[in-house]
Order: structure tokens, then C-alpha cells, then sequence
């Protein structure tokens, strides 16, 4: 089995950047997609951003612009650079790999604030 492990998360103010990181281990084969989704509360998780085994990405378009997804030298290792962040953007943010058979594995989440 994947087990899928977020960091990074923590209370930042208007303006400022985080950048989160997600490390996947157990059995991983090179053809996973990875992503990045977060839930506020009382809202419906999102997608935030995803990144094919191809290296194609996709974003959403409230954080186009300001959020990067990429993939480190470990292809099971995805970072999440959040930049000019907003109040809006205060959630849990929850990586999820999808494997070679179209499983999804999640992490538990990382919890980032926006506040002054």
C-alpha cells in the first residue's frame, strides 16, 4: 500500500508564501499523477493543482497565477509553492497520489491559516 504525507502548513499573514510538501512511499511505480486539494470548513474539498507522470499540470483558477506545483528529483515527492496568499485560501490542504490501477491515496492533510 501508498501512505501519503503532507508538510509544511503553518500561520502565515496576507501577502506572505508557504510552501508545502508531499512525500509518498510504500509501492510506487513512475506513472502516479499527484495533486494537491484543500477543504475549508464547511465547504466542499476542492482541487487545487495536479501534475501528470507527464510533468503536465493544472491549476485552479482562484490560485492561478500564484500557486506552482512540481515534482522533486523523487517522483513520488510533490511540493505545493503558495505565493501572495489570501485570507481565502485558509483550509486543509491534502496531497492525493494516484496510482498505475487509478487508486487514490491520501494524506491527512496540512493545515494552512491566512490572517493578520
Amino acid at each position: 500500500q501508498v501512505h501519503v504525507v503532507e508538510s509544511g502548513g503553518g500561520l502565515v499573514q496576507p501577502g506572505g508564501s508557504l510552501r508545502l510538501s508531499c512525500v509518498a512511499s510504500g509501492t510506487i511505480f513512475s506513472n502516479n499523477a499527484m495533486g494537491w486539494y484543500r477543504q475549508a470548513p464547511g465547504k466542499q474539498r476542492e482541487l487545487v493543482a495536479r501534475i501528470t507522470s507527464g510533468s503536465s499540470t493544472n491549476y485552479a483558477d482562484s490560485v492561478k497565477g500564484r500557486f506552482t506545483i512540481s515534482r522533486g528529483n523523487a517522483r513520488s515527492t510533490v511540493y505545493l509553492q503558495m505565493n501572495s496568499l489570501k485570507p481565502e485560501d485558509t483550509a486543509v490542504y491534502l496531497c492525493v497520489l494516484t496510482d498505475w490501477d487509478k487508486r487514490d491515496y491520501w494524506g491527512q492533510g496540512t493545515r494552512v491559516t491566512v490572517s493578520s
